[in-house]
């Protein structure tokens, strides 16, 4: 990887596609000869692992009891009925991003990365301000541990954790020796990477919770084992996020399995596609992608690493595809473009898009850094994507392409010299907002020409951060791993109207739903409201 990243930095851009036509942008480390780079925005959260034959997934009769804490309350919305045609959701008051998004959506938070896949919440206001005694409409705490980002369909928040009983199952033999544990646990010169293997059960649990109280609706158990390997020291067994199109909801583990409810909490379907093997044993991360009556998952692992799409309803397999890749974090994103659903994947080695309908590959790109976890944005055509751990990579790729366009003039325009390791970016109006590395520190480019507005900017009172950017009402909140969230105004020059403090660390992204905003933290879950 090494030597064509030092290829990708040594050549030249060329931005054929800008107004500067033919002129070439040499990119080089903190300084900028020209107004170059651009748009990007990555998608998240949420890889699931496996590999092995086609399991048949496991249909569960509705009539059936399924463990849970309170029991399988019905929420208020679970009978309300959804439409599942496509539309443009509107990520401003002009532009449009053709995502899948079913009706009632743009006023709840129902994947990962929101509404419009681009961290945009088109009809919330949050709060400006708030602190631990100010505007907190409640905070609940949490059972088990996760970081995975909440989700929201109208009334309820959904969310995934993972709780240690501390109880050895009866009569299991004894826990793997760590050593031989999938992933391996340590890094290249043998020093921990990952935690301990487990020698405890643990609860695998989706969780609902009231909006407006914080009180839980239902909590279920969809797995109850002891894990096969430790985790990342940071993140835990929960770091994904489900997603839903209002009338069923999924979520998955990733070697724990991937599950299908309804909104009232009733098992539909669970599936098992393995034990992801995760590169020094972190885990996994990225999210499921939804699209009408698919369901596409990415399980790119140490292992044979491959794409599937399942059916939504019933989680049989319509399609797999393997990949030449190792473990990466990036949820896909799915996009339509001139009358194709595109699957499109931010990995190590290659960015790829493929043909929802049947896995055919439809165009590919080179030239990423490593460990990709930002999940991709789209917007009028063009897909942007990045990465920035050991080298730099932020590209926009035309959604018409097709076959390898790497190193080829198809490429609208590319930028090495920045690009977020965690963060996904977000995607405001024509503006592209990012972080460097895992820093508090912030550029924003146009999209469709890469041209700075501003950049490494550094925000404060941060102090590493590791949850995406999300915007609404004219402004962008941005939230470090100490708990500070820094609120900016959204526009060319950079501002900053507020920081504000609370008293625990949160590695989950920011959700914004009308008036509300809900962080995820360590412990607890805070909506912040005006009181």
């Amino acid at each position: 990887m090494g030597g064509v990243w030092a290829e990708i930095c040594s050549r030249a851009v060329d931005l054929r596609h800008h107004p500067w036509q033919r002129r070439e942008l040499t990119m080089r480390r903190h300084r900028f000869d020209s107004p170059g780079i651009g748009s990007l925005v990555t998608f998240g959260c949420f890889i699931l692992s496996g590999c092995g034959s086609n399991p048949a997934p496991v249909a569960v009769d509705s009539s059936e009891s399924v463990a849970s804490d309170s029991g399988a309350a019905t929420p208020s919305n679970a009978t309300t009925t959804t439409s599942e045609t496509q539309l443009a959701v509107p990520n401003t008051d002009s532009a449009t991003v053709p995502v899948y998004t079913p009706t009632g959506a743009l006023t709840s938070w129902h994947r990962w990365r929101g509404p419009t896949a681009s961290g945009v919440a088109p009809q919330g206001n949050p709060p400006l301000n708030w602190d631990e005694s100010t505007n907190i409409q409640w905070k609940v705490k949490l059972p088990g541990y996760g970081s995975g980002t909440p989700i929201v369909w109208r009334d309820n928040i959904y969310l995934l954790t993972a709780v240690d009983t501390g109880k050895m199952p009866e009569g299991s033999p004894p826990a793997a020796d760590e050593k031989s544990a999938s992933g391996g646990g340590r890094g290249r010169r043998g020093f921990r990477m990952s935690t301990p293997t487990p020698k405890t059960e643990f609860e695998f649990r989706l969780l609902c919770l009231d909006r407006q109280t914080g009180e839980t609706v239902w909590s279920q158990v969809a797995r109850k084992q002891v894990p096969f390997s430790g985790h990342h020291p940071s993140h835990g067994f929960a770091s994904s996020s489900a997603v839903t199109d209002g009338k069923l909801l999924y979520a998955s583990f990733g070697s724990y399995g991937i599950y299908c409810y309804n909104l009232a909490g009733e098992l539909q379907w669970e599936l098992d596609l393995g034990d992801m093997q995760t590169r020094a044993g972190f885990g996994e991360g990225a999210s499921p992608a939804l699209h009408e009556e698919s369901l596409v998952v990415t399980w790119d692992h140490e292992g044979e690493s491959f794409i599937v799409c399942l059916n939504a309803l019933s989680g049989e397999e319509i399609w797999r595809q393997p990949r030449d890749e190792r473990t990466t974090w990036a949820t896909p994103l799915i996009v339509e473009h001139e009358g194709t659903a595109q699957v499109i994947t931010n990995a190590q080695n290659r960015t790829r898009s493929y043909n929802l309908a049947d896995g055919a590959l439809l165009w590919e790109c080179g030239g990423q850094a490593g460990n990709p976890i930002a999940t991709p944005v789209v917007k009028d055509g063009t897909v942007y994507c990045m990465t920035g751990f050991r080298g730099y990579a932020v590209y926009a790729l035309p959604l018409s392409a097709r076959g390898d366009i790497s190193d080829t003039d198809k490429i609208v325009w590319k930028y090495t010299d920045n690009g977020p390791y965690v963060a996904s970016p977000v995607l405001y109006d024509d503006l592209l907002y990012f972080t460097k590395e895992r820093r508090g520190v912030l550029s924003c480019v146009r999209a469709d020409t890469g041209e700075f507005q501003f950049e490494n900017q550094r925000l404060p009172g941060f102090e590493g951060l590791y949850a995406s950017l999300s915007a609404a009402a004219g402004k962008i909140y941005i939230v470090s791993r100490n708990g500070t969230t820094v609120v900016l105004k959204h526009g060319s020059e950079f501002e900053v109207l507020a920081t504000n403090q609370l008293a625990e660390g949160i590695d989950a992204s920011p959700v914004i739903v009308g008036n509300q905003l809900l962080l995820r933290g360590a412990e607890h879950l805070y909506a912040i409201s005006e009181q």
